[in-house]
């Protein structure tokens, strides 16, 4: 194994060992600050200072995007004119590994008559931000994972567990469920297929409808024609059923020949189906659970159009 291997694999180790030792030092506080958070009818408020002041933006960012206000004002700013950001009744949280930074510190008489609540994430249990928050979650390692112990990064590692811990507890006593989740991630691909009814990405043209006594060459022609590895027997306001290329080849190897399948026999009379307002989530999960393809989309009881997943 290479050194450069080993380095890599000792800073997993050592990062894993300081958030074992961490998750063993959750205690009351955090439950209250949670509960503080679900109380209150302010907004959460996250603060930081350099590397800390990073995690911090991912902290805030995700609370914000799982059902929870919240932003991230800089202390620096904060201290230089963006104390207007924080209204009464906010929860700050307030990063900072050592506990003593400057700008941090400068804003604490402010939010206290301001009557905001300090959630304290620190590296020391005796600094000035740990003795004037109002709860306090420690994230004080033994190492870094820096050889000569000094750049944050085990301490920031645990700092951003602490916060996704936050967020994750926050969800929970909420009940935030996946389709609340899509609504703050429109873009995504789970807002997408939650918020997306199929009629907005159905197929419509084209549909290979054939007559019930259509020859099979004719039959092979359509399907071929409209792509869809089947044909529909019938028309869109009278569905008979439909047949698949599989339909055909397991007719050929049953019979040696195409000339002797006879369709009505082998198509499938009662084919699954979904209505235009279903969601493409809904719609996916049952075409996995049965295992097919291609859905046929009906508003009500007519055909309006099909859907079509493809195998990653």
């Amino acid at each position: 194994m290479s050194r450069i291997i080993e380095n890599a694999r000792e800073v997993f180790q050592i990062e894993i060992r300081e958030l074992e030792k961490i998750s063993n030092t959750i205690n009351n506080d955090f439950e209250k600050a949670i509960r503080e958070i679900i109380n209150t009818e302010g907004r959460v408020v996250v603060t930081g200072m350099g590397k800390s002041g990073l995690i911090g933006q991912k902290i805030a960012a995700s609370l914000a995007s799982t059902g929870t206000t919240s932003f991230f004002v800089h202390s620096g700013e904060a201290y230089h004119g963006d104390l207007g950001m924080f209204q009464k009744g906010d929860i700050v949280i307030a990063i900072s590994n050592s506990g003593e930074t400057d700008e941090i510190l400068q804003i604490i008489p402010f939010l206290r008559e301001n009557n905001n609540k300090i959630i304290g994430i620190t590296g020391d249990l005796d600094s000035t931000l740990a003795n004037n928050a109002d709860f306090v979650i420690s994230t004080k390692v033994e190492k870094e994972a820096c050889p000569l112990n000094l750049a944050p990064t085990s301490s920031t590692t645990v700092a951003l567990v602490v916060g996704d811990a936050i967020t994750v507890a926050l969800m929970k006593q909420r009940n935030f469920a996946k389709e609340s989740f899509a609504r703050f991630h429109p873009g995504g691909s789970l807002g997408r297929k939650i918020l997306t009814n199929v009629s907005d990405v159905m197929r419509t043209h084209d549909l290979p409808f054939v007559p019930e006594n259509i020859s099979n060459e004719e039959l092979l022609v359509k399907m071929s024609e409209g792509k869809l590895g089947m044909a529909l027997i019938g028309t869109p306001e009278n569905l008979k059923g439909l047949i698949t290329d599989g339909d055909l080849r397991r007719g050929l190897i049953k019979f040696g020949s195409l000339s002797k399948l006879n369709i009505i026999e082998h198509m499938t009379r009662v084919p699954i189906t979904v209505q235009q307002s279903d969601t493409i989530q809904t719609v996916e999960d049952l075409m996995k659970q049965k295992k097919i393809s291609t859905v046929i989309v009906l508003d009500i009881d007519k055909v309006v159009g099909t859907y079509q997943i493809y195998s990653e």
